[in-house]
């Protein structure tokens, strides 16, 4: 038996998974990005990108058309294997056990993690219309923040499941984050003035894509497209 060296990711590995048929594996490591291979040769597929810290675990549908990884960056992500398109967001809020959802139905939902039983679901109407692409919260789980195709990004109250704040944007987004800087004492209608917000835009000027930070007025030209996005405390 020949060994086969696949080469591609960056840091070690921690997860490899073959799917039912044994024709694909998918490997998971520090470097972020989920991969999936050809079994038989070795070769790279594709790469599967949104995560913000190593990934630890993932796992494939018996159909080989969805899958789901866990990751250090406390969120857990659905996937279509075939065009590596994000389908849907958990994200854990401790110390609460809730877990918040959302996804290519545009709708936001929030689950008790131990029972699975829906507790709160946003009202469409100040929702979304398009795929939610992604999903981040406030260092204290008091809000959330999520970025669609829609070319909008929406702040929300955790607990109400109220529609705080839009931020409107000439693209879709692929990727928010939040900066924890955050003064928790005062309201939500004085925090949207103050909340650093960051967007990641596919938004092409000139031939250069740009990152918007929102709060601070800062426009940064960059060489490719931007999908994911991480604040610094």
């Amino acid at each position: 038996m020949r060994p086969i060296l696949m080469k591609g990711h960056e840091r070690p590995l921690t997860f490899l998974k073959y799917n039912r048929d044994g024709d694909l594996l998918f490997s998971c490591a520090k470097d972020h990005t989920p991969t999936v291979w050809f079994a038989d040769n070795g070769e790279r597929i594709g790469t599967y990108r949104g995560h913000n810290g190593a990934v630890w675990s993932c796992d494939v549908s018996r159909d080989s058309m969805r899958l789901i990884t866990g990751s250090a960056d406390q969120t857990v992500k659905l996937w279509n294997v075939q065009t590596g398109a994000q389908l849907c967001t958990f994200n854990f809020s401790s110390p609460a056990r809730t877990i918040v959802s959302a996804g290519e139905d545009a709708v936001i939902r929030i689950w008790d993690s131990e029972t699975g039983k829906l507790l709160r679901e946003a009202d469409k109407e100040s929702g979304r219309k398009k795929t939610i692409t992604s999903l981040t919260k406030s260092a204290d789980c008091s809000h959330f923040l999520t970025g669609s195709l829609d070319k909008s990004a929406k702040l929300w109250d955790t607990r109400t499941l109220t529609l705080i704040k839009t931020y409107v944007t000439e693209r879709p987004v692929n990727a928010v984050a939040m900066s924890p800087l955050l003064d928790h004492r005062v309201s939500p209608r004085a925090l949207c003035k103050i909340l650093r917000t960051w967007f990641a835009l596919t938004l092409r000027r000139k031939y250069s894509f740009v990152l918007r930070i929102y709060g601070l007025r800062y426009f940064a030209p960059l060489d490719s497209k931007v999908h994911c996005l991480l604040s610094s405390p």
